[in-house]
């Protein structure tokens, strides 16, 4: 925009002047010093080349430029109103809404916890949720169909900017009548990694894991399931269908009631980051910044 344009605030001052006729009513109008505004007026003229306010002791006057320069800068502010306006309506309509993808561990235990809290803060926010696998997560990011994700996987997928906002740790479990459920020594990786096992499908956070974990040791047998939901792969360990590996956070209910047994495994690292993630060079507004930053004081 050229120099010779004078900012907003100017020119409201400029149309305050004229409908009081009074330099200093229209200071207070504006909510500055009869000195400041007269001060402005002065900047405004140098700035145009021309006197808009004729000053005299009954009151202050427009000029004949500065009637026409008025009606020009009643256009501008009003303009500038309905650009203000279309903003504020474009960002209610973001904030009525909220959009998260989540890979299942994070959408069934701890996105809960998180939604109820965001909820207290912003009632009227409507969200949904979307569930699948972290590669799931990091395409619907990506193809714009949501807001923010949480993956479980290694590292952040590309394309994507994301922080850790928890930690898990993969456990190695059986049902009661298994053979594993009764050894006293520790599971040596290379038997883990022989041994067929139900597993969530590859581009799971969790299949990551072990599958970087395991891969030393001559790297996952065939398993003996492969299935696409957490539920799933927790129900086929518990029918004793065969060893299952699943976040310690989807089977803390049935460890305490011996419907599956953890069995520790020596010599590898079953850990995890928990990440929320978005778009490159687009970090969280409204809703989903609040949700980011409630999953930092959730417990």
């Amino acid at each position: 925009m050229s120099h010779r344009v004078p900012d907003l605030g100017a020119l409201e001052l400029l149309l305050a002047v004229a409908r009081h006729g009074s330099l200093g009513r229209a200071a207070r109008e504006v909510g500055i010093t009869q000195p400041a505004a007269s001060s402005r007026i002065r900047s405004m003229e140098r700035q145009l080349g021309v006197a808009l306010v004729d000053r005299s002791p009954r009151g202050s006057r427009l000029t004949d430029a500065g009637a026409l320069v008025t009606d020009w800068a009643r256009r501008i502010v009003e303009a500038a109103e309905a650009f203000d306006a279309g903003v504020q309506a474009l960002r209610g309509r973001r904030d009525s809404r909220l959009r998260v993808a989540a890979s299942m561990t994070i959408a069934e235990y701890l996105l809960p916890g998180w939604l109820i809290a965001l909820r207290n803060e912003r009632p009227d926010t409507a969200v949904s949720l979307m569930a699948g696998n972290s590669a799931a997560v990091a395409e619907r990011l990506l193809g714009g169909e949501a807001d923010l994700g949480f993956v479980e996987g290694l590292a952040v997928p590309e394309g994507l900017d994301g922080a850790v906002v928890a930690h898990d740790r993969l456990a190695v479990v059986t049902a009661p009548s298994h053979p594993w459920a009764r050894r006293r020594a520790a599971l040596d990786p290379a038997e883990l990694a022989a041994t067929p096992l139900v597993l969530r499908e590859r581009g799971s956070g969790t299949r990551q894991v072990l599958d970087a974990a395991l891969a030393g040791y001559g790297g996952l047998a065939q398993p003996l399931l492969e299935l696409a939901s957490t539920t799933a792969v927790k129900a086929a360990a518990v029918s004793g269908a065969g060893p299952a590996v699943l976040s310690e956070l989807a089977v803390a209910e049935e460890l305490g009631s011996r419907r599956l047994v953890a069995v520790p495994v020596a010599g590898v690292l079953l850990r995890r980051d928990l990440r929320a993630v978005w778009p490159v060079g687009h970090r969280p507004t409204g809703p989903a910044r609040d949700l980011l930053s409630l999953t930092r004081r959730v417990d």
